[in-house]
């Protein structure tokens, strides 16, 4: 007997938007299982408090995705506007730094503009998973849920996870979504009967978008550098971070955030405050000795989350620009289980408007033809 019909494993953006599109073609009997305790996946925005005691929901800052190209991804900007949420273009007015080596001062160089236009959400990307978790049936989604195993039944797919409190859960539906990244998911649930070659290999060789990476963030009472000609942007041979881009938020304090060029095998033997007062010092170096106390600051090393990155994660590969299957072709599997993570778009595979469209397509193939029929009767 089945519990629901549909099983979405993740809870990132993919899985949130999977459920949406359900629930606007009027199908809620479906379950989505996070392994984290709370939504969001690879999309994580934090909210400082104000020294007054005050929080604004526009002061969040990304430590995860968070740009996105309305020129390129149109469709992520329809929903954007869908859920009234409201945008600003990425800071990049100013001089950029250049750190060329450790024996010599950073150089002020001409910035330049992205092209296209890169904007941000206020509030974060979070807004975005926020606006979309507010829409959805609240008793359809259960946070600390670990996926184990996912087993084919002659007559529905069972899907058994860890969940609250050390209690087993059990689903039988009739077709799984995966929305968490294909290489994950090929690492750490067992699928019975095994996946066929032609899937399991190109999974677990796919590389998982931003798995490799930390991110540094650091906030301030002000953008100060605004006040000296700078963009906040800044490219470093010397490091730790190889990268800096302004991350303040609309109307709010001022924030720096930068990717670390450290290897994650060696980040793994550095402790997380010795790294955190490298980047400060390397702020101090660019900035000034107005970076020296940020209010707050966060390392996020993405590595070292267990429901992003396995050991092959751990060394930086190749992003998969190739059409990644989501599905079976032929055997068990088939109309059964399929992937919906950012990386099995064809068209934006790793970035935000991949997980829309990877979700887009799975939902319409579920929601129409002789799969529907089968499913939903």
């Amino acid at each position: 007997m089945l519990t629901a019909r549909t099983a979405i494993i993740g809870g990132g953006l993919s899985g949130l938007y999977a459920a949406y599109l359900l629930e606007q073609r009027g199908i809620r009997d479906y379950v989505l299982l996070e392994a984290r305790g709370a939504l969001g996946g690879r999309i994580v925005s934090v909210s400082p408090k104000a020294r007054t005691g005050e929080q604004r929901a526009s002061d969040q800052y990304d430590l995860g995705a968070t740009w996105f190209w309305p020129a390129l991804q149109p469709d992520l900007q329809v929903l954007v506007d869908e859920l009234g949420l409201q945008t600003f273009a990425q800071q990049e007015e100013g001089d950029m730094l250049l750190e060329r080596s450790a024996t010599h001062a950073p150089v002020r160089v001409d910035g330049y503009r992205s092209t296209p236009a890169s904007r941000r959400l206020v509030g974060g990307m979070g807004a975005l998973v926020d606006s979309l978790h507010q829409r959805l049936t609240a008793n359809r989604l259960m946070t600390h849920c670990h996926v184990k195993r996912v087993r084919y039944l002659d007559d529905c797919v069972e899907v058994e996870a860890d969940g609250p409190h050390g209690r087993e859960l059990m689903h039988r539906v009739a077709h799984v979504l995966l929305a968490v990244p294909p290489r994950l998911a090929a690492g750490t649930i067992v699928f019975e009967p095994a996946l066929p070659d032609a899937l399991a290999g190109p999974w677990k060789h796919s590389a998982t978008w931003m798995a490799p990476h930390a991110k540094y963030l650091a906030v301030f009472d002000r953008p100060f550098w605004r006040e000296h000609g700078l963009s906040g942007e800044a490219r470093s041979a010397v490091g730790p971070m190889t990268e800096i881009h302004d991350a303040s938020a609309l109307a709010c304090h001022g924030a720096l955030f930068g990717f670390l060029g450290i290897p994650a095998p060696v980040r793994r033997e550095i402790p997380e405050e010795a790294l955190r007062a490298l980047c400060r010092a390397q702020l101090v170096r660019l900035f000034g000795r107005s970076a020296s106390s940020p209010r707050v600051d966060y390392l996020k090393d993405w590595a070292r989350d267990p429901y992003t990155a396995v050991a092959a994660d751990q060394n930086v590969g190749f992003h998969q620009m190739l059409r990644l299957p989501s599905s079976a072709a032929s055997g068990v599997w088939r109309d059964r289980l399929t992937g919906i993570a950012s990386e099995w778009s064809p068209e934006f595979s790793g970035y935000v408007a991949g997980a829309l469209d990877a979700a887009r397509r799975a939902v319409a193939a579920l929601t129409s033809g002789n799969t529907a029929r089968s499913l939903w009767h």
